[in-house]
């Protein structure tokens, strides 16, 4: 929750894809021929991109790759015994708080609901550790936590983004509008020039 307002919020598919590629450069041809990746992103996109970077190797990128290929759920499991270690052993910065009864840590788990629900403080989130943009998250927070209340909000104007909006990816097609200050003011975007 505290890196949310971090001015660089961690995306992320750039880890994803970095540790991908450096994955896939560290096997030799002869090693390995065939590669099969759970997507991040478009599959098709980033097969050609993966393919493109690696033109010897037969890549496959495909979305639920984990249901779709036995080597890759075997991967999964893996990934998930590792995650389950590091969380069992995870030490909080913030004092008060327990994993043990967090459950698998999907937003879905009622188990993992609950421990969101107990552990929420009213005015500061969620300890560091749990994933902000989570959907579940977000909803616990706004039923759980005190409502901040911004100057402007008085003047509250349809069309005006939430400040959430400003820390989820937006296709680029979508114009977000903005606020009358900008407009009496006369100020433009750069990128609007």
């Amino acid at each position: 929750s505290y890196y949310k307002l971090d001015c660089c919020s961690l995306v992320l598919s750039p880890y994803s894809d970095a540790y991908v590629k450096e994955i896939v450069s560290s096997f030799s041809s002869n090693q390995v021929k065939d590669v099969y990746v759970d997507t991040v992103g478009p599959a098709d996109k980033y097969q050609a991109k993966l393919s493109a970077l690696f033109p010897t190797l037969n890549i496959t990128v495909a979305s639920k790759a984990d249901d779709k290929y036995p080597i890759c759920g075997a991967s999964s499991i893996c990934a998930k015994v590792c995650r389950d270690r590091c969380m069992n052993e995870w030490q909080f910065p913030e004092k008060g708080f327990d994993i043990s009864e967090s459950g698998c840590g999907y937003p879905s788990d009622p188990k993992t609901k609950k421990w969101l629900i107990d552990n929420v403080d009213e005015v500061f989130g969620f300890p560091q550790f749990v994933r902000f943009s989570w959907s579940t998250a977000e909803k616990i927070v706004d039923k759980h936590c005190a409502r901040v209340l911004w100057d402007d909000e008085e003047e509250e104007e349809e069309n005006i983004p939430k400040l959430n909006s400003f820390f989820k990816r937006v296709k680029k097609e979508t114009e977000i509008p903005r606020h009358r200050f900008y407009h009496e003011q006369g100020l433009t975007s750069l990128t609007g020039i």
